[in-house]
């Protein structure tokens, strides 16, 4: 009974959860965040149940180091279905129609796959997680309403076809944020002018982040084998909070400039780059983000308490 009064202890790092198929990205976190008694913790993007794969999870302080990794470049793996189209672009969703596919042979799929390489538009689907007047898109979809969805950009830096039989195409993408891979998959259906929807979706990377994934069951058996409050095991798998910003330009202050630093004050410093945003270190302690202000000071932007 204790153990639920507590509020959790300070853990910090990411974890690189393989998320499980028909799991929410919500519950995941929440499942994770109980099996390291984590006082706080936060996913960075999450998959739709029937994906799996990368959920990056961010435990205490490294919760400020989610937002960035949200921006990151994803690698994805699908298989879609041609020649069916659904209400949600993947195997949940109703069946709207099927046209014949039969005839499609792979040299029909390559010689399509250019015109999605590169800068991009598209239109989101009716079942996501934007928002339209406060209301998600998916909420409106299920009571039957469709709305106008804006045309966004997005950038497909790679698109590979891996494997063609029996009408199903097997393809990896590496894209930007903000690209959904089912409106990739339709979008490729009526190129070929005869539908498609995702049936396996999995995520490989998130920015630097490629392998090195924990699955839930790993962790449960650790939970299982542990004594009762000693997590060490667990927090072994965890990485920096830094790790997944590791190719930003690093800062390195002495004491006094940091100390300045962690009262929120910029700091001119010979290290700094012209622009942008910085990793920030006490000697070798990681201590923050940074931004280059106008003065081309470095400006505290999310420190973290430890």
């Amino acid at each position: 009974m204790g153990r639920k009064k507590n509020k959790g202890r300070p853990v910090h790092g990411v974890l690189l959860l393989d998320k499980p198929l028909n799991m929410s990205s919500n519950f995941a976190l929440q499942k994770v965040k109980r099996l390291f008694f984590a006082r706080k913790a936060g996913h960075t993007g999450s998959l739709d149940p029937l994906a799996t794969g990368m959920l990056p999870i961010c435990l205490g302080e490294a919760t400020k180091i989610s937002a960035f990794l949200l921006d990151a470049d994803k690698v994805y793996r699908f298989k879609c279905q041609l020649g069916t189209k659904t209400a949600t672009a993947d195997a949940e969703g109703e069946v709207l129609e099927t046209r014949p596919y039969e005839h499609i042979t792979r040299a029909d799929v390559e010689r399509q796959l250019p015109q999605f390489i590169g800068d991009i538009e598209q239109i989101p689907p009716m079942y996501s997680a934007l928002k339209k007047d406060g209301q998600r898109l998916y909420d409106l979809a299920r009571q039957g309403v469709e709305v106008e969805r804006k045309p966004r950009p997005v950038t497909i830096f790679q698109l590979d076809l891996l494997g063609f039989e029996n009408g199903e195409v097997e393809l990896e993408v590496e894209c930007s944020k903000g690209t959904y891979v089912r409106t990739l998959a339709e979008d490729l259906g009526e190129a070929l002018g005869c539908g498609a929807y995702v049936t396996e979706l999995r995520r490989l990377a998130v920015g630097p982040y490629e392998g090195g994934m924990v699955t839930m069951e790993q962790l449960e058996a650790l939970d299982e084998q542990g004594e009762k409050g000693n997590y060490s095991a667990q927090d072994a798998l965890l990485l920096d909070m830094d790790s997944g910003i590791i190719d930003w330009p690093a800062i390195r202050l002495d004491a006094d400039s940091a100390y300045y630093m962690k009262l929120g004050q910029p700091i001119q410093t010979a290290q700094a780059p012209v622009d942008g945003w910085v990793r920030i270190y006490e000697e070798d302690q990681f201590i923050g983000v940074g931004e280059i202000d106008d003065d081309g000071r470095v400006a505290p932007r999310r420190m973290m308490v430890l």
